[in-house]
């Protein structure tokens, strides 16, 4: 297992789709992982897996294996038990103390009880980690110096 860090990041399945399909708060949220590179998108193969298929079923095939190409080069892998929840192991297993998601029931105070149970994690909705995130600060605990500001196009 990896140390708990603050700019670690698991991002649910849910969100991956919708940051490629839709947009809005999914996509404001993964542009922050995207812009920095001190921050690092955390992901198992089975999260990957489960994003692939959604995003094959709500778009196609082809756009989906794309996708993984993509989201390959800027995740970084971590392995887990099969059958674990693949968003809460990978960050249990990746030190990752964000994980975001469309679902409510993780995002729920007794599955936040559970979860900090046995990681250093929060779960959130990605508009509250899109509207709290402050790229200066967190910086400020991970690195050392002056905030450079983002150093990633997150289109690229």
């Amino acid at each position: 297992m990896t140390d708990a860090s603050p700019a670690r990041i698991v991002v649910g399945a849910d969100v991956l789709a919708a940051d490629l399909l839709v947009g809005s708060d999914a996509r404001e949220a993964m542009d922050h992982v995207r812009s920095h590179s001190w921050m690092t998108l955390v992901a198992s193969d089975a999260l990957l897996d489960d994003a692939q298929a959604v995003i094959g079923d709500l778009a196609d095939a082809d756009l989906a294996a794309d996708w993984r190409d993509r989201i390959e080069e800027l995740r970084e892998p971590v392995d887990h038990p099969e059958g674990d929840h693949p968003a809460l192991a990978s960050a249990l297993h990746g030190g990752a103390m964000h994980v975001l998601t469309f679902d409510e029931t993780l995002q729920s105070a007794a599955a936040g009880a559970a979860v900090r149970g046995r990681v250093e994690t929060s779960v959130k909705d990605p508009r509250a980690f899109a509207t709290l995130f402050d790229a200066e600060s967190l910086y400020g605990t991970v690195e050392d110096g002056e905030y450079p500001g983002p150093d990633r196009d997150p289109r690229a």
